[in-house]
């Protein structure tokens, strides 16, 4: 099994979709990533086909070039880390667990907002139960 980025990528998939399953690069950036190594990597290979040689070649391009995995978690944490803590728009929004780009909230939002709580209709006896029969 491939190993690139600390990640096992799926044996049967072809080396351009399978390098999406590294967090950080996405279809579009795995066949950039194969372009620079036209001559090295076919995009169309399956992954059980490659070579150790190519993988190694694979994870010190990835590694040593793009931000991916953990790297780039951290970064995303450390930049919303400093929008709370400089108090800014974006940084109200994170800590009030609201949408942060502008997205309407009335309706909608729910996936942030959470689920969904009733206002204003409490539970009350049925009159017709309270009321003995004449």
């Amino acid at each position: 099994m491939a190993r690139i980025a600390g990640v096992d990528l799926p044996k049967e998939k072809r080396v351009d979709i399978a390098l999406a399953y590294v967090y950080g690069i996405g279809r579009p950036m795995a066949r950039k990533i194969l372009e620079g190594l036209k001559n090295q990597v076919d995009p169309a290979t399956r992954v059980k086909n490659l070579t150790e040689d190519q993988i190694g070649l694979l994870n010190s391009l990835i590694t040593r070039e793009y931000k991916v995995e953990g790297e780039l978690r951290r970064e995303e944490t450390a930049h919303i880390k400093r929008y709370v803590e400089i108090a800014s728009y974006r940084g109200y929004r994170h800590r009030r667990n609201l949408p942060a780009r502008g997205q309407r909230t009335k309706t909608n939002a729910r996936t942030r907002r959470g689920r969904r709580k009733t206002v204003g209709s409490s539970a009350r006896a049925p009159v017709a139960a309270a009321k003995p029969a004449a």
